[in-house]
């Protein structure tokens, strides 16, 4: 893929040093990317929420994760300015240079850079969205490489308080924002379809879901009496039993791991 046999990748950890699996799915999509193509991902996690770690500009690729709380938590924190000044860094650095720097965002990453760039509307949504759902692409995510060998729609994790709705009316600051998925169709709920991935720039984008999302240990987690007996809780019986029925579906989660991260990195390790 590249004459360039060690690639560096920088994870920026959002979870604010709460348990989580994401983290781990990001570090083994990576793991079986450079078995696959004979090649060495140097990634290096940044702690950035807890820690207030934050990569510089000397990576190739840019991965940052998801997390719990409001994706306006960090409002007038030191840490967020630092990760919106990275972001307007290496927007620079793509605008000046003949090799990219590509970036990835997830989740609360995503809702944030919604934010930053003016792109839709971030909302609290009217309840919790938990759970694996299909997600619709657009004409454009359809032509998107980073939907490549994906069926649309196509299945995968949801875990949020917050969406990104439609804003038309007011203007986004980055011209090139173009929406490539939205939320499952609702026809009995009278909501907007909220935005599920955005393609920020050619070497920036964003997914509302979780892309890392490992069936396997998602399965092993999920059965764990407290975890299962805490989703029954709040979510009921039916909604647990679908979600491990869901996991078991090859046509399901296994396909969105093992294409969408590993689509962007093929794409932006091709370019180095």
């Amino acid at each position: 893929m590249t004459d360039k046999k060690i690639v560096r990748v920088a994870v920026i950890d959002m979870n604010n040093q709460f348990p989580n699996q994401g983290l781990r799915g990001i570090l083994g999509v990576l793991s079986t990317f450079e078995k696959n193509h004979g090649l060495t991902l140097q990634a290096s996690v940044f702690d950035l929420r807890a820690k207030h770690e934050l990569p510089g500009t000397d990576f190739d690729i840019y991965i940052s994760s998801g997390g719990p709380g409001s994706p306006f938590d960090g409002e007038g924190e030191e840490w967020e300015r630092v990760f919106f000044r990275l972001l307007d860094e290496l927007d620079d650095y793509n605008n000046l240079n003949p090799v990219k720097k590509h970036v990835f965002l997830i989740c609360h990453s995503f809702q944030m850079a919604c934010r930053k760039y003016n792109v839709g509307l971030v909302t609290k949504r009217k309840s919790n969205s938990f759970g694996i759902f299909p997600v619709t692409l657009t004409e454009k995510g359809e032509q998107d490489l980073l939907y490549a060998g994906l069926k649309n729609p196509f299945y995968a994790v949801d875990s949020r308080d917050w969406q990104v709705i439609d804003n038309s009316d007011e203007p986004s600051s980055v011209s090139t924002a173009t929406v490539l998925a939205i939320e499952k169709e609702r026809p009995h709920i009278d909501l907007e379809r909220c935005m599920m991935s955005v393609r920020f720039s050619p070497h920036m984008v964003g997914t509302q879901f979780h892309p890392e999302a490992d069936p396997v240990r998602m399965k092993a987690y999920l059965t764990e009496k407290e975890k299962k007996e805490a989703i029954i809780t709040v979510h009921g019986e039916e909604k647990y039993q679908d979600m491990m029925d869901s996991l078991e579906n090859p046509e399901h989660i296994y396909l969105t791991q093992t294409h969408i991260l590993p689509n962007f990195l093929a794409a932006a390790i091709s370019g180095l």
